[in-house]
């Protein structure tokens, strides 16, 4: 599912609230997350998971298609644990993920 698709399910599940709205949430929604991951925060959202950020070492690599060594850069990267209820939900029979 793509952010355009979540705001129209969103928007036909809630008839009551404009489209627009419906979409400005969802910006903010995203945006907040984001925001709380760049200042180093830990963003939990109960029964469906949490978004941390960890910090990758700078390291030794190599250029699969040339087989050099390159130097890959120390980075953070976000990082997403499901919670309970969404793993009990995509593992239990019949009502989980597609295969």
């Amino acid at each position: 599912m793509i952010k355009s698709e979540l705001i129209q399910r969103v928007a036909a599940a809630n008839p009551h609230l404009f489209h627009r709205d419906v979409e400005r949430i969802i910006n903010i929604v995203l945006d907040e997350i984001t925001e709380a991951l760049a200042r180093g925060n830990r963003v939990e959202l109960r029964g469906f998971g949490a978004f941390t950020v960890k910090h990758r070492a700078a390291r030794q690599g190599r250029n699969p298609r040339t087989g050099d060594t390159v130097f890959v850069e120390d980075k953070y990267v976000p990082f997403f644990k499901t919670g309970k209820e969404l793993r009990e939900r995509l593992n239990s029979d019949g009502s989980g993920a597609k295969s």
